[in-house]
């Protein structure tokens, strides 16, 4: 009866999932779907790229931006976090005059390292531009990025449109979990439900067109400035003053690498357990729940009986479906999917690893900094 029982609510929740909510599985918010037609002026735009330790993707990411094929004003600020490895001079190195090199201040009490270079990028900025461009050191983006975005905002009159940048999917490590990674986060944050402003609202960090005055409405990033998963918080907030818009991109691709499983738990577990508030009893609720949906399909189809088989299986099968159009677009074959459970698996370690890290003080860490203290 327990196994019939366990089963069954597997296969409920599956059910639910992909009848009722929000279509998140069918990755379906594209920025090439009803793009909308050019504006008919283009306001000015400051893109502001925060980067710690990037030497290695900087040329890359900046060449990217001071190509755009923008018919307005665009101006590039680059804020140096206190890079060690020569970041800054990288940057002017590789693209001259045409990007504002600024020195970070050393980090403020209360912020995260990204928010306090974001926030001294924004005052850089001024008052005089529409929109604000915040992009990741390690996104290159195609020379139509900006129209694209530039176009949507103002068709919608959005406080803020984002693209989760198509990251990397080469190494082993990569191709198995990467795709879950999106899909996880579209579960979370169904892009529909978000974009017709009937849920939370969200953000992906990597690309995110910004209307200044919304911002400052909002309160600025100070209003966020101990967040860890900054991109949701700022997408909150920006939903307070207006529409949003989030959306899957082949425009912005990462290009950082996660050549094996090390690096790929090391980017999960920096963020999971702020997810979870930090608390305990969410971790343990979290664990349990992902063991009842992700874990009892496969083990029960495999060496259940009897009517407890049947929907485990039914149940595994929905859930490889599931998986599917997120695994086209990456491009990966339909196989994957049966592997979910195993994916979910390494997952949850990596949660149980964030935890681990925030009780030894180690929580959020990134380029040699411990975050998730101050995001409490």
């Amino acid at each position: 009866m327990i196994a019939l029982a366990v089963a069954g609510v597997s296969l409920v929740v599956w059910v639910a999932l992909i009848v009722a909510h929000h279509g998140f599985w069918l990755a379906r918010e594209r920025d090439t779907v009803d793009l909308p037609a050019a504006p008919g002026d283009w306001p000015e735009v400051v893109a502001v790229v925060p980067a710690r330790n990037e030497g290695d993707v900087i040329a890359r990411s900046l060449g990217s931006l001071v190509a755009q094929d923008y018919p307005g004003r665009l101006r590039v600020i680059l804020v140096d976090d206190g890079s060690d490895d020569g970041t800054g001079e990288i940057a002017r190195r590789a693209v001259g005059g045409q990007v504002d090199v600024v020195q970070g201040l050393p980090l403020a009490p209360g912020w995260t390292g990204k928010l306090w270079a974001v926030a001294q990028g924004v005052e850089q900025a001024g008052t005089t531009c529409r929109y604000l461009w915040l992009t990741d050191a390690d996104i290159v983006h195609a020379p139509d990025t900006l129209r694209a975005l530039v176009a949507r905002a103002e068709a919608g009159k959005l406080t803020l449109v984002s693209l989760m940048a198509k990251l990397r999917c080469d190494s082993l490590a990569e191709r198995l979990l990467i795709p879950a990674f999106v899909f996880f986060f579209q579960m979370l944050y169904p892009f529909g439900q978000v974009n017709r402003g009937k849920g939370p609202g969200a953000a992906a960090g990597g690309c995110m067109l910004v209307r200044r005055d919304a911002l400052a409405a909002a309160g600025g990033i100070a209003a966020i400035r101990g967040a860890l998963i900054d991109d949701c918080a700022l997408g909150a907030k920006l939903r307070e003053q207006g529409p949003v818009w989030l959306g899957l991109t082949e425009r912005s691709l990462s290009i950082r690498p996660y050549p094996d499983f090390a690096s790929v738990a090391a980017m999960i577990s920096r963020s999971a357990y702020a997810q979870l508030r930090y608390s305990p009893w969410l971790l343990a609720g979290t664990l349990a729940g992902m063991a009842v949906v992700y874990g009892a399909p496969p083990v029960l189809a495999l060496g259940g009986t009897g009517s407890a088989r049947i929907a485990a299986a039914v149940a595994w099968v929905l859930m490889a479906v599931s998986f599917q159009p997120m695994l086209a677009f990456y491009r990966r074959s339909p196989l994957w999917g049966v592997f979910l459970p195993v994916i979910a698996a390494f997952y949850a370690g990596c949660t149980l690893l964030s935890a681990w890290q925030f009780a030894r003080g180690r929580g959020g860490a990134w380029k040699g900094r411990a975050q998730a203290a101050v995001a409490q």
